[in-house]
């Protein structure tokens, strides 16, 4: 019998001169290329998927703030995943090994069941469809409360974005979002800003070179396009590069820059986009002044979000 490899069953899909390998460890993005140029930094399929690298996160993205919460007056709370910081990190699938359910040459549907347990005592199943055509790679997530209770859910997507040669300081960075959630030292949330409150580092809503700026914020009032949709683009000298387009049910997007130690080949050599149902800390929203965009799912309730990743030029 062949050995499963450590990020798990490779799915490869193929279509309009994309290829993608979906891995099944948290349904994880391990490599997406447009005619042989690398639109996402890849790791390889025996390898453990490096933090959380092109993962699917759920049932919440980011963080849970020291892992505790209060949801229909208990309070919960999580294991703390991100013990430097304190904090429950990205949900509760990013290892889960998602199973196929349907799949051909350019499109595979995973699956996979968050099992009631400490710190989030409902079951929701998570279904995520990734599908190449002409036009990019579309990923959609839908969950399903198969609890008989209402349950708290956020979900995003975790691509590292590559425009091309060269690092995140040399790329253009267009993004239509107008508000920026500054943060502590620790990533807890410390107040919603517009983001000509350090324009130079926030506001790419004129598309710029991204230069020594250190991005690891989320944004959100977002411009989308008639249907809501929003799309950011990260470009190099030349003007090629690629792009993230999500739709209305993530009014939040994580922005980071992949700073790191000086030396470390990883550091600033790529730019996650990673689109969100919810702001960081949404499941502590009535702490909150502003809204998180919570999803709360009914007992036999479903949520949709959908993005899709393309390459520029």
């Amino acid at each position: 019998m062949a050995r499963t490899p450590l990020s798990g069953t490779q799915h490869a899909l193929r279509a309009g001169g994309y290829e993608a390998v979906i891995a099944g460890v948290g349904a994880s993005l391990r490599t997406l290329t447009y005619a042989g140029r690398d639109l996402v930094v890849p790791f390889d399929a025996d390898e453990m998927r490096p933090r959380h690298r092109g993962a699917t996160l759920a049932p919440w993205p980011n963080r849970i703030v020291d892992g505790r919460y209060v949801f229909d007056g208990v309070e919960q709370q999580l294991a703390l995943t991100e013990p430097a910081r304190g904090h429950a990190l990205h949900g509760l699938a990013s290892w889960i090994e998602f199973m196929p359910v349907d799949k051909g040459a350019s499109h595979v549907t995973l699956e996979a069941v968050i099992e009631a347990q400490k710190g989030y005592p409902w079951r929701v199943v998570v279904r995520t469809s990734f599908s190449l055509t002409s036009i990019g790679l579309v990923q959609s997530v839908t969950a399903v409360n198969e609890s008989q209770h209402p349950a708290p859910w956020g979900t995003a997507a975790h691509p590292y974005l590559v425009a091309g040669a060269g690092h995140a300081d040399d790329w253009t960075l267009e993004l239509p979002a107008a508000q920026v959630l500054l943060a502590s030292d620790r990533m807890v949330p410390a107040g919603l800003e517009d983001v000509t409150v350090d324009a130079e580092r926030f506001d790419f809503r004129a598309p710029r070179r991204i230069g020594v700026a250190q991005l690891d914020h989320a944004f959100t009032g977002l411009d989308g396009d008639g249907d809501g949709t929003v799309t950011a683009r990260l470009t190099d000298a030349a003007g090629s590069g690629v792009e993230m387009a999500w739709d209305a049910a993530c009014p939040w997007v994580q922005v980071y820059t992949s700073d790191g130690p000086a030396g470390d080949p990883a550091t600033r050599a790529a730019v996650a986009v990673e689109p969100m149902t919810c702001a960081p800390d949404a499941f502590n929203a009535a702490s909150y002044p502003y809204d998180t965009g919570l999803v709360v799912l009914a007992p036999g309730g479903t949520a949709t979000a959908q993005w899709r990743i393309a390459a520029i030029g």
